[in-house]
């Protein structure tokens, strides 16, 4: 079942227009969200980047779109996918409505929203499986504020997924034009070396993450020094831990990058703090 422009329908009867904006040119973003019992993780937040988002591509936002629409939107397709008392993975996908060839024939939007079931309520690190990583040099991140939403336009994403899994590697690195280290194919990228963490300005074309953001506020009330800079690849074999966030996974340390192997400790401390604020909002929701 998914929600489409607000009505619920079977995941076989949808079907895609061909005119679809986002299918032709792209004209589309998306928002990934982690719901726990039926209470979504960090929704002002996730909230609150969907229509920044929607803004930077000059979308017309449906009045209809207030946070307490869409999350009521959220949690009843929860509920009819049976997912109440579980974890899940939900994605609203925001394209422009059909018209138009490069230049829009109007500026309104059509939404889907689909749930799928996750394996764990809160995260949790697996430390005994391997995690390589490379550098993906085919093609580069154009740092700017595009490179920092979630649009429809990820095929640098796609092409480093098939170079990954060609080579065998977990996941890959990725750089921008200037050569400095962005983010992963799928989550932002925190290195940590002593006392001090640093991770990729939101400058050097890194997604907006929500994952990213929080951390970055756990951290800053810690004996951590963080920086917030771009990064270098020279740097990556000088880290005693890499580790990459996202909100479905959370925390997910790097083990190997080429000849240079890495801790988790620091991951982990940070990852059952992530956890504890995560339960934390969880509770203050469900009391409001």
């Amino acid at each position: 079942m998914i929600d489409f422009n607000g009505t619920f329908i079977d995941d076989n009867k949808a079907a895609l227009n061909l005119d679809n904006r986002g299918y032709n040119y792209g004209d589309a973003l998306f928002e990934t969200l982690r719901v726990i019992n039926g209470e979504i993780m960090f929704w002002e937040d996730h909230y609150f980047r969907l229509m920044a988002s929607m803004r930077i591509l000059r979308m017309e936002i449906p009045m209809s779109f207030s946070p307490e629409y869409l999350q009521k939107r959220i949690v009843d397709l929860i509920d009819k996918n049976g997912l109440s008392d579980k974890a899940a993975r939900v994605k609203i996908h925001v394209n422009r409505q059909s018209g138009g060839l490069y230049k829009p024939h109007r500026r309104g939007v059509d939404y889907t929203i689909q749930a799928h079931a996750l394996a764990h309520s809160f995260y949790t690190i697996d430390d005994q499986a391997p995690y390589v990583v490379e550098l993906f040099k085919d093609h580069y991140v154009q740092s700017g504020l595009l490179s920092t939403i979630k649009s429809n336009n990820r095929l640098i994403n796609v092409l480093g997924s098939i170079y990954a899994e060609e080579n065998e590697y977990q996941n890959c690195l990725l750089l921008n034009e200037k050569k400095s280290v962005v983010e992963a194919l799928n989550g932002n990228l925190f290195w940590v070396k002593g006392k001090k963490i640093k991770t990729p300005s939101l400058k050097e074309g890194c997604l907006n993450g929500i994952a990213r953001k929080k951390l970055i506020a756990i951290i800053e009330k810690t004996d951590f020094e963080l920086e917030v800079s771009k990064l270098s690849p020279f740097e990556l074999q000088k880290a005693d831990e890499l580790f990459l966030t996202n909100v479905i996974v959370g925390i997910q340390p790097i083990s190997r990058y080429r000849k240079k192997t890495y801790q988790a400790d620091v991951a982990k401390t940070l990852l059952a703090k992530l956890n504890a604020l995560a339960r934390l909002e969880k509770s203050a929701v469900a009391q409001r």
